[in-house]
């Protein structure tokens, strides 16, 4: 198994809570961690700046499909921003425990 960390932004923080809440409770993420953001982007032809909370997923490289799955299904946004990326180096009894609360079940 490879760790991973799955991100995505939301509008507020009560979006963030139940999206993080409900991935790591159906066991897809070991952990959710939070973070107020401002950003910047182009929608509808015009430059946005908005406050954001980006939300960051520890989960397995297989468990991303069920995990964006998820995201889409609890995302309010018309378009989110759904990524992921691998870790190159990781602390090996942290990632068993990642692997091991990312079961799925």
């Amino acid at each position: 198994m490879t760790a991973i960390a799955v991100i995505t932004t939301v509008g507020n923080r009560a979006e963030a809570q139940a999206m993080a809440r409900a991935l790591v409770e159906r066991k897809l993420a070991a952990c959710a961690q939070i973070s107020e953001i401002e950003s910047f982007y182009v929608w509808d032809g015009a430059v946005q700046n908005e406050g954001e909370f980006r939300v960051l997923f520890k989960t397995t490289r297989e468990r991303y499909a069920a995990v964006e799955s998820a995201i889409r299904q609890l995302h309010s946004y018309e378009l989110p921003a759904i990524h992921a990326i691998a870790f190159e180096h990781i602390h090996a009894p942290y990632e068993r425990w990642i692997e091991d609360n990312s079961t799925g079940a």
